[in-house]
């Protein structure tokens, strides 16, 4: 009996199939550079890997998820492995229900989530990291909830191209920024990049408060946490980027620093991310309008 000729794979689809398997270990290396930069929670990774095992995240190895995390390198991975009892060659989306409780329980000590914060306050709080588009957000809130209160910050550093004083922010030289310290006339002030200081005026968020508005201030980690200290009730909101890799091309995108202040916003980001869990609420700045709608959702004015 002559066996038929096995088929030749047609070359088209051979291309095709390798395009596929370097999109995919393209997709895998940024998730992992996004659970290194702390930009997606590893919980969120372990919940989608489970929901689609076809995911990027159910193809991920369980190795490979686990010294992407900060902290974690091979010897105890290994011992993690060993511990929860999953094989090296398992893949997130492998994992049967005890091995994926196992994990969650462990990267809920380790990682631990804030929980979001009941109530709403009418102080809320918006930071992040460089280039994340806080500004962005906050000019679309400006321009689309006129009755919300968004605070205008002093700062030592010149306008950007587009930037009007009084509007985006109150330019001021050190002598001044010293002087509003010393008069007691900023809310919070902190040195952003160790290079401009930032601060914002007490007066204007004390009158919108007391005519029972609801008040934004976009302002930076150090600033947050003085607000916080000051007002215990303040909801602070944490905006991420959708990815480590998307942060990065927006910092270079706007072309407003040159390669050395890069580098420096950008060691600092990696520092600011660390810190989200200690905010009420996290919110992904994908879209700009659903961010933006997001960020209002939590205010007490939006709950009316």
């Amino acid at each position: 009996m002559v066996e038929p000729a096995k088929r030749a794979v047609p070359e088209v689809d051979r291309a095709a199939a390798a395009r596929r398997a370097v999109e995919r270990r393209r997709a895998r290396a940024s998730l992992k550079r996004d659970l290194s930069m702390r930009v997606v929670a590893p919980q969120d990774v372990l919940d989608a890997a489970l929901a689609d095992a076809e995911s990027t995240a159910g193809s991920l190895r369980v190795p490979d998820f686990l010294t992407s995390l900060p902290a974690i390198g091979i010897g105890k991975r290994d011992r993690i492995l060993a511990e929860l009892h999953i094989s090296p060659v398992k893949r997130l989306g492998g994992l049967g229900s005890r091995q994926h409780q196992a994990l969650r329980t462990w990267l809920d000590a380790r990682f631990p989530l804030t929980a979001p914060r009941e109530g709403r306050s009418r102080l809320l709080v918006l930071a992040g990291p460089t280039a994340v588009g806080k500004g962005t957000v906050a000019a679309h809130i400006r321009s689309h909830h006129p009755e919300i209160h968004l605070s205008v910050s002093a700062t030592t550093r010149a306008p950007r191209p587009g930037e009007q004083d009084g509007v985006h922010y109150f330019f001021v030289d050190d002598a001044e920024f010293d002087r509003m310290i010393a008069a007691d006339e900023l809310l919070e002030h902190a040195t952003v990049h160790n290079k401009y200081r930032y601060g914002t005026p007490r007066r204007p968020i004390e009158r919108a408060l007391a005519e029972g508005r609801t008040v934004l201030l976009e302002i930076d980690l150090q600033g947050a946490r003085q607000v916080r200290a000051a007002d215990p009730s303040a909801s602070l909101v944490f905006l991420l980027p959708p990815s480590w890799d998307e942060l990065v091309q927006r910092l270079v995108g706007r072309g407003t620093e040159d390669s050395e202040e890069r580098a420096r916003r950008l060691r600092t980001a990696k520092v600011e991310l660390a810190s989200q869990s200690e905010f009420d609420h996290r919110v992904v700045n994908a879209d700009v309008a659903a961010a933006a709608r997001e960020v209002v959702d939590l205010t007490s004015d939006s709950a009316r």
